[in-house]
């Protein structure tokens, strides 16, 4: 019999939150008291909300707890390992019965996270035991030809996960019938959008997927050196992806005539990059491999014709890859039952913002945002209203309320001027302010823009000033309509798609919350009560009870009132820091 395994997912959420405590105090019991269970490790299984999360798996089936810490471990151990009696109470999922936390993953169809938080992503055994490497190897064994493969990633109908959507296997194709004597392929691991964090939970859940992604792909074009450009940021991604390369080498899945496919030498190497936003942009990612400034090249020639040392280049993101090895073990029709018309299989999405379940979820193509927000998110914090969802990150746009129900695919989404992007959804409630969002987002970008594009470079700094008068009350009409000049001129006459996308956020926002920013410069009032020099302080006389812990914490000494008394603000003299909003005890400061 199979000894019992208790596994620790330790993926950056999880470390972050207290995982890598949990399991050194699990380890230190198991030796203390000579338990003979097995104690493993994976990484993020999704549920970011319940980290850290322990699995156990023992004779009668599997437990997955959550929000577990020191002392909760213990009693996991005591109570499940030793008295084999379930802690139903700390139960997220259960072989036996469905929790709330069911409707998280009820609705998800895994394909690119088929592994993420099923095996130990420092194991080539447990990857191969999960059916890794075996695409590569029904590719060697079978003698499918370089067409045949590129022909199975083009029926699959699979379009690139970095945001652009271009179908990967007319890239593949592109590359193909560009003759060199030597070829690249290139995976973009430079994740850079805010509130995204799918790629690297890939990359630290599940490296070898993206290795055998990569060697299909080198196979597919003829590509001899392969690159994984991946933020310097990613410690822990870059750590894995290091030792599964090792792993890969070592089982000869990686050198000189792969699995006995003669003329078929491929090898990876990781580029770390300085976290710069542009370098998403593959022409930009080319020149940072190759030493020099991530700075976006006019196109043509494209890099499939030439790119890295102008060599032909094929560039595909995290997601893109992981997903290849299923479509080459499961073929292109089985995936292509995933999605809509024209956007087929799932796609992966990072839950962040004002959302009670924030997470990793992957989800068939055709599903509405909305039921992504309110069955597998569970909804909005506090059971607020939901106002909006960011996609696409500062590339994309804010989607409104009215809009939930656009399904997810491509075109349905640039239909509401936001975009696919790599999957982050940022969702946000009524006490969010739209322009706030949209000046958070043009300030990124703005910082971001390497400056080749005089438009990017001084355009988004005009637009991103025009929306700080108009949050700190000094608005003026005719704003807008400068707004939208500035961003259409930026969109036109930038090189890349940094400058191209960068307006996005605002042109959204103005489009569907053009109310905000009229009460902002019109009635110098801000509805979601955010932008502070537009709030107004008052005390409620019915609620002031004369503690005077206002007056105490006033870093103007704008209030005034004896203990025991009503107490008054002063306008004049109030700096609108909301420190009395804060420290009230009695809700007795109103906020207009």
């Amino acid at each position: 019999m199979e000894a019992t395994k208790v596994i620790v997912g330790l993926g950056s959420c999880g470390i972050a939150a207290g995982a890598k405590k949990v399991y050194d105090k699990i380890e230190a019991v198991k030796e203390a008291e000579n338990l003979g269970f097995e104690l493993k490790k994976t990484s993020c299984v999704g549920m970011c909300y319940r980290e850290p999360l322990v699995e156990i798996i023992d004779k009668s089936g599997s437990y997955l707890y959550g929000d577990i810490d020191e002392d909760k471990a213990v009693e996991l151990i005591e109570k499940h390992i030793n008295q084999q009696e379930p802690i139903k109470e700390y139960v997220v999922q259960s072989d036996f019965f469905k929790t709330v936390d069911n409707e998280f993953t009820d609705s998800q169809v895994k394909i690119a996270l088929r592994n993420c938080g099923y095996i130990d992503p420092e194991s080539i055994e447990e990857y191969e035991s999960r059916s890794g490497y075996r695409a590569i190897k029904i590719i060697a064994g079978s003698g499918m030809s370089r067409l045949d493969v590129i022909q199975a990633v083009l029926g699959s109908g699979l379009r690139g996960r970095g945001g652009g959507g271009f179908p990967t296997g007319l890239k593949w194709k592109f590359a193909n019938n560009n003759i060199a004597d030597e070829k690249f392929i290139i995976c973009n691991a430079d994740e850079g959008d805010p509130g995204a964090f799918m790629d690297r939970s890939v990359l630290e859940g599940d490296p070898h997927a993206v290795v055998e992604g990569m060697i299909i792909g080198a196979y597919a074009i003829e590509a001899s050196g392969g690159i994984i450009y991946c933020r310097a940021e990613y410690p822990l991604a870059i750590k894995r992806l290091n030792i599964a390369i090792e792993q890969a080498r070592a089982k000869g899945y990686l050198g000189q005539n792969i699995l006995g496919i003669r003329g078929f030498n491929f090898d990876i190497f990781i580029k770390e990059g300085a976290g710069a936003f542009v370098c998403g942009e593959e022409t930009a990612l080319i020149a940072s491999v190759e030493g020099q400034r991530g700075m976006p090249r006019k196109r043509p020639p494209f890099p499939a014709a030439s790119g890295l040392w102008k060599m032909p280049t094929n560039i595909n993101n995290v997601e893109t890859l992981a997903n290849i090895p299923w479509i080459i073990l499961h073929g292109a029709k089985e995936y292509s039952k995933y999605g809509t018309e024209k956007s087929k299989g799932t796609k992966v999405f990072a839950l962040a913002g004002k959302i009670k379940r924030s997470g990793l979820v992957e989800v068939p193509m055709g599903m509405s945002i909305r039921d992504v927000i309110f069955k597998l998110g569970g909804g909005i914090q506090g059971d607020k209203k939901f106002k909006a969802v960011q996609m696409g990150g500062p590339s994309g746009g804010c989607i409104p309320e009215h809009l939930a129900d656009t399904i997810i695919d491509y075109d349905s989404v640039n239909a509401t001027g936001a975009i696919m992007g790599s999957g982050g959804m940022v969702v946000m409630d009524e006490t969010t302010c739209m322009i706030d969002v949209a000046k958070f987002f043009l300030d990124f970008t703005q910082k971001e823009s390497c400056g080749k594009c005089t438009f990017c470079r001084i355009g988004t700094k005009r637009m991103l000033e025009i929306l700080i008068r108009i949050t700190e009350g000094k608005g003026e009409e005719g704003d807008i309509e400068k707004l939208e000049d500035l961003a259409y001129q930026i969109k036109e006459s930038s090189l890349c798609g940094l400058g191209q996308t960068a307006p996005n956020p605002v042109l959204t926002t103005i489009k569907y919350f053009r109310n905000e920013y009229e009460a902002h410069i019109r009635d110098k009032k801000c509805p979601a009560k955010v932008c502070k020099p537009l709030l107004t302080y008052e005390v409620d006389p019915e609620k002031c009870t004369g503690c005077t812990v206002c007056a105490k914490n006033c870093p103007s000494n704008a209030i005034d009132g004896n203990k025991k008394e009503v107490h008054f603000i002063r306008q004049d003299d109030c700096i609108k820091c909301g420190m009395c909003y804060s420290r009230c005890k009695f809700d007795a400061i109103k906020v207009s």
